[in-house]
């Protein structure tokens, strides 16, 4: 796109009354005033060390008004901001910092002792958080920027378990951040309660959401204590709560939310994968005057494809509605065709639109495979139905072939969810001599010893065919979550190779 537009960050700022509070941590609150003088003075920072548009600024902190400064900061400078997951490896920040050539880093007090090492061998410069921030002074801003140019690299695992860094422009943001705010009916008294790490799309697009309308976003980094997170929602009177399926699933079956009470909260947003069906359920029955809002998106579309509205989620419960105001999502055969509404033929979600962002920061070859002729090949296979509704069946890379047979891991999720006594489940597929792969379920139990192995299997062998059953069952106190808050299916899949190649008995 060659149009001009006023920068994404000045935009996303332009929104909120002064006074008002745009961001609330703990007890105290930051006002759009004070945000964007502090955003300003980041950013005037950054040019006066002589920083040119389209050099990368790393953000490694904790949520916070540090962080929203610095990244507003950043893209206010016409720079592109590199969002750093707090809990990533060593190895992980190392090749980060390398591949985008940072030139500084706002890091927090709290994670400088982590990256101050590598910054320096680096060559990165840090700016490291301080009770006196940077004052805003008469450095010239760009006034405004082209679509197409970057505002942020996100990283995300892409197809290979390996972080990539996705290319989101200033038009990106703007095109996203417009759609989520129509569907949603977000508005200036919106206070949406935040957990998800803002190194992640999906916490971002939140940020940008309410901040656009001039609404506020309440900050609250200890999910580990999810009963305090409703405290803090009550008592801050949340309009809204933005979570992945493990957020509601905890929610649900480890505290006392559904039993709660919030006046102030008119919806509820979920994205980051499937949460199964159940739990849906749950949440309507709970909260049944809350607008339940069923989203679907990638990182490489800058957060949203698309939405289900909550008044069909009882009639198409499961799906993950149509594509925005501005994103085209078709479902596509391997020869290009599309699938035929109302069948059970199954293809690929492509996806076009202003959202779809260029593709992978330095990697042609991976950019090549998923990007085609401005069109995202999401590796999600689908159906849709009569109505057009598209219902995801699996991703490609996750199918597992169990005695000659395709199987879908969530189909067998969704199953095991039912039990009132799991919190959550993952299914992966164990090489098998003879079967090619046996059937693993990871089980998080709401309590220990509340649930056996054969009790889960006797539950399945009632709702699927045999070949569909787990055969290895294995109960932890939790299962392993990514920097996003996502079940990490590739250490489930490294514990689980001690099983490989056994006799379902001796797995068991």
């Amino acid at each position: 796109m060659s149009e001009q537009i006023s920068n994404a960050a000045e935009w996303i700022l332009s929104g909120g009354d002064a006074a008002a509070a745009a961001i609330v941590s703990g007890d105290a609150a930051v006002t759009y005033g004070q945000l964007r003088a502090r955003s300003c003075g980041c950013a005037a920072k950054l040019l006066s060390e002589g920083l040119a548009r389209g050099d990368r600024v790393g953000l490694l902190a904790e949520n916070g008004p540090f962080f929203v400064a610095a990244y507003l900061g950043v893209v206010r400078a016409g720079l592109c901001a590199v969002p750093l997951p707090v809990d990533g490896s060593e190895a992980a920040l190392r090749r980060i910092v390398a591949d985008t050539g940072m030139k500084r880093v706002f890091v927090s007090a709290r994670l400088l002792p982590r990256l101050q090492p590598m910054a320096a061998a680096l060559g990165a410069g840090l700016l490291v958080e301080s009770s006196d921030w940077p004052a805003a002074t008469q450095q010239a801003m760009p006034e405004s920027v082209g679509c197409d140019e970057l505002a942020a690299l996100m990283c995300t695992s892409g197809s290979t378990g390996e972080p990539k860094a996705v290319m989101v422009t200033h038009g990106n943001i703007a095109c996203n951040t417009r759609d989520i705010i129509e569907y949603m009916g977000l508005e200036s008294h919106d206070r949406v309660m935040l957990v998800l790490p803002l190194s992640y799309c999906y916490g971002m697009s939140v940020l940008h959401t309410h901040l656009a309308v001039g609404g506020s976003v309440v900050m609250n980094n200890r999910f580990m204590f999810p009963e305090k997170i409703l405290d803090d929602m009550e008592q801050k009177q949340c309009t809204g709560l933005a979570g992945v399926p493990a957020t509601y699933q905890i929610l649900l079956r480890k505290t006392r939310f559904a039993q709660r009470k919030f006046p102030a909260l008119r919806w509820l947003q979920q994205a980051g994968g499937r949460l199964p069906n159940p739990f849906l359920s749950e949440l309507r029955q709970a909260f049944p005057h809350v607008r339940l809002l069923v989203m679907y998106g990638q990182t490489e579309a800058t957060a949203r494809l698309s939405y289900l509205p909550p008044d069909r989620l009882d009639d198409k419960l499961g799906s993950i509605g149509k594509g925005l105001a501005h994103t085209r999502l078709e479902v596509l055969t391997p020869d290009g065709a599309p699938v035929r509404p109302g069948s059970d033929e199954v293809g690929e979600i492509v996806a076009s639109g202003d959202n779809i962002t260029p593709g992978y920061w330095n990697d042609a070859e991976e950019t090549g495979r998923f990007f085609r002729a401005g069109r995202l090949y999401t590796g999600d296979m689908a159906r849709v139905d009569q109505d057009g509704f598209i219902f995801i069946v699996e991703r490609r890379r996750d199918f597992i072939k169990a005695m000659g047979n395709r199987v879908s891991p969530k189909e067998v999720e969704e199953v095991i969810a039912e039990l009132p006594q799991v919190v959550e489940a993952a299914v992966i597929g164990v090489p098998h001599e003879i079967w090619g792969e046996a059937i693993h379920a990871f089980i998080a139990p709401t309590m220990a010893g509340c649930l056996t192995a054969d009790e889960v299997r006797a539950h399945c062998l009632q709702r699927l065919p045999n070949y569909k059953v787990p055969e290895i069952v294995e109960f932890l106190p939790s299962l392993p979550k990514t920097s996003h808050g996502k079940v990490d299916k590739e250490k489930l899949k490294a514990s689980s190779a001690r099983f490989a190649n056994k006799q379902p008995e001796q797995a068991r």
